[in-house]
């Protein structure tokens, strides 16, 4: 992927992985950035300060709830009305929430339309222009709890499991019609997620803290490198990818091993 006037839309980019994702983007010379969240306020700051570092690179900020299905499709049909085709979405919002499987449906069904369904939102809004055009660029934000679990987050864990499946399939089912996609899992990232949606002491929190943290500007890093030569898995851990193979090579013995680390981190040793 050649990120050289490349138009680029980031959800979730008002802070953490997002926010780094966008300012980089704009570094490595893309024609427009759309810093797309929640937060709105937060949005516009990253994109004033895109803009000012980068005064090539035309910056904006849209509020943008990714769980909406209205709102992702407006979104696209939006940039790509006043910017041009998208040639990169980042689908990169996410949350959290530090609970077992007794959470309530409330918030499974939550983490479920951030976490799954906003990434089905952005394929189904995107892939019929890029089908048409040949070429376009999905990047899905998942976790290493996708490929392996996140220790006391059960609605985490599940949610991006089915992120990484669906990138999987998109992957195989669009990759010789021109649509590549690349499913972004990292570890721990000193993000507004880790350390603060999840409040400390939380299993979920410590667990993912003991690994090792990294910056975001580390993920972004890892990002370009990986859009780069068009990888479907981008590991910022490289140690993620010898624990996934360790857990395919032996599902039990890895069982045995995560229940360990987890008597281990919250002391029932």
């Amino acid at each position: 992927m050649e990120l050289t006037d490349a138009i680029v839309v980031v959800t979730g980019g008002a802070s953490g992985i997002g926010a780094a994702l966008a300012r980089r983007f704009g570094a490595e010379g893309a024609a427009a950035v759309v810093v797309a969240d929640l937060d709105a306020a937060g949005a516009e700051r990253v994109a004033l300060e895109i803009g000012s570092d980068r005064p090539r690179c035309r910056a904006v900020a849209r509020a943008l709830d990714a769980a909406s299905r209205d709102q992702v499709h407006t979104l696209v049909e939006e940039v790509t009305t006043e910017l041009g085709p998208i040639d990169l979405f980042c689908a990169n919002a996410g949350i959290g929430t530090g609970a077992g499987v007794d959470a309530g449906d409330d918030r499974w069904e939550a983490i479920w339309q951030v976490n799954v369904m906003a990434h089905v939102h952005a394929a189904q809004a995107l892939l019929p222009g890029w089908l048409e055009r040949g070429r376009g660029y999905l990047l899905t934000t998942a976790s290493a709890a996708g490929l392996l679990t996140n220790l006391g987050d059960a609605p985490y864990s599940v949610t991006k499991h089915a992120a990484v499946g669906l990138a999987e399939w998109l992957a195989i089912t669009y990759g010789e019609r021109g649509v590549r996609v690349s499913c972004l899992c990292p570890q721990g990232v000193r993000t507004p997620l880790l350390f603060g949606s999840l409040a400390d002491g939380e299993l979920a929190a410590e667990v993912v803290k003991a690994q090792g943290v990294i910056e975001p500007e580390e993920v972004a890093e890892a990002v370009v490198a990986g859009l780069a030569e068009e990888r479907f898995l981008i590991l910022p851990h490289p140690e993620v990818a010898r624990y996934e193979q360790a857990r395919a090579a032996d599902h039990d013995r890895w069982i045995g091993s995560m229940r360990r680390l987890q008597a281990r981190i919250t002391g029932d040793r």
